[in-house]
């Protein structure tokens, strides 16, 4: 038989296919700067032949990103196989700001490249390198569908482009062939039999619940509260804010940054951890761009989704999602930043002692053997009915600095794509000393962005101040707000 090769998306990875229509862009992506001069020919012009011929050799690790969608017969279930066509520069592209290129301007290419869809007939993920930004500088705006990559597998992607030191070399890239995608045929009859293990397993549990019943029966009981308790959050619906529009297709992105210590020392002082001292920091920029927005934000339920990370040892530098969806309360109306984090904490640590990771693996393993329709209809619902207002997803990245071609990244803003009836996302993600805050939202919906990335950077602001005084400790330094969106 001739080799082939193909790679099955898990339902989940399936889903954010299902998930996007015409104004949901379901891509993650960021926007990272740059020295310019490391990357410079000696004309003066970004080089483009080096970084290509550079990222020709990263991929030989990725062989993701040189693969494209395929659907099984039938079934119609989405498959990766080996992109024939694979043109690199298609994928690696090269424009530039008019002089002298300002932040705010990066910031407006940077949504007009996240609102447009990755054609699904090539490997879906695009990276743009942009001269001519300013204070000498270069910007890379990277996206990937959310099918291919998490955050945490995103960020294997940059810590292959990235190197620890300044190394500039470009060492010489191996051939790469296409493998043959197998016949449909194949596919189908793969697809047959993947679907039949759902119940040979569950045959399987019969006979042990034979051999041990009462285990078995408090297996069965602890699976279905977990499912249970999944899919209760789904069906609970928030209040309907600004920030919970008809969503559009176009998006606006904004950014900031603080030093990671501060918010540290803040967590340090304070309690909680650097995720509640952030949840905290956000709720309060919630209740003040609600108010400010004329909304009454006493006595009104405010959840933020919050993506964890769920890999084992096994499953690190691999692609694809392996994420488990938290939804924690937001306390927006409370003004006293102490409290409010208090109340964080206390949301957090319930959230962590509950059954919903082990709730969301079955409901996921369960719609993998039978139809991706499951977790799809799932996560619409809890779109639809606003179970959560907005996601806040925290990466954590390398405390120290990294290079591309001997080019320092100085600073990498995350973006968080928007689901039905989500005007806002922010992504974080924490790289040498600092945490770099991304901010993607409904264009039409949120024109005034720049006033909640404001009101986030004076809430940290407050945060800090207020656990320093409690603890007699000195307040950490913020670090300079970039222009706006």
């Amino acid at each position: 038989m001739a080799y082939t090769h193909y790679d099955r998306l898990t339902a989940l990875d399936a889903a954010f296919l299902a998930l996007e229509d015409a104004n949901v862009s379901m891509s993650v992506g960021v926007v990272a700067l740059f020295e310019a001069a490391p990357l410079r020919t000696d004309e003066g012009a970004l080089d483009m032949e080096r970084v290509r011929a550079f990222m020709e050799v990263v991929l030989q690790d990725t062989p993701r990103f040189r693969q494209r969608l395929h659907w099984t017969p039938g079934f119609r279930h989405p498959v990766w196989v080996d992109d024939p066509r694979f043109n690199l520069a298609y994928h690696v592209r090269h424009t530039a700001l008019p002089r002298p290129g300002s932040i705010r301007q990066l910031k407006r290419l940077a949504g007009r490249v996240f609102s447009q869809k990755l054609d699904r007939e090539k490997p879906l993920w695009e990276m743009w390198f942009v001269e001519n930004v300013e204070e000498d500088r270069l910007a890379l705006i990277m996206k990937a569908h959310h099918c291919m990559v998490d955050g945490i597998a995103g960020i294997d992607l940059l810590a292959n482009i990235m190197r620890p030191d300044s190394d500039a070399s470009v060492p010489s890239a191996k051939p790469w062939i296409p493998r043959p995608a197998p016949t449909e045929r194949r596919l189908f009859v793969d697809e047959c039999l993947h679907r039949a293990r759902l119940p040979l397993s569950l045959a399987g549990a019969g006979l042990r619940a034979v051999r041990h019943p009462m285990e078995a029966l408090e297996e069965v009981v602890e699976g279905a509260r977990s499912i249970a308790d999944t899919l209760t959050v789904g069906l609970q619906p928030t209040a309907g804010t600004p920030l919970n529009p008809e969503l559009g297709p176009h998006r606006r992105f904004d950014w900031t940054g603080c030093d990671l210590k501060s918010v540290k020392l803040t967590k340090r002082l304070a309690g909680g951890t650097l995720n509640d001292a952030v949840l905290a920091a956000t709720a309060g920029a919630v209740g003040r761009y609600l108010r400010q927005r004329g909304e009454d934000t006493r006595d009104i339920t405010f959840r933020a989704m919050l993506p964890v990370n769920v890999r084992t040892a096994a499953q690190q530098g691999k692609p694809g999602n392996r994420v488990v969806n938290f939804v924690a309360e937001l306390p927006i109306d409370e003004r006293d930043p102490l409290k409010r984090l208090s109340q964080v904490v206390d949301t957090t640590r319930e959230l962590k002692r509950s059954r919903l990771v082990r709730g969301a693996e079955l409901r996921e393993e369960l719609s993998d053997r039978s139809s991706d329709l499951l977790v799809v209809r799932l996560v619409q619902l809890a779109a639809r009915q606003r179970a959560f207002n907005l996601i806040v997803t925290n990466i954590p990245g390398p405390q120290q600095p990294l290079y591309l071609l001997g080019a320092k990244l100085q600073a990498i803003y995350p973006l968080v794509p928007l689901f039905e009836n989500q005007g806002l996302g922010i992504a974080l993600f924490s790289y040498d000393g600092g945490l770099y805050w991304g901010f993607n939202a409904d264009w039409d919906a949120l024109p005034d962005l720049h006033d909640f990335v404001e009101f986030v950077d004076e809430e940290l602001a407050v945060l800090n101040r207020a656990a320093a005084a409690k603890s007699g400790k000195a307040a950490g330094k913020r670090r300079r707000r970039a222009a706006p969106a």
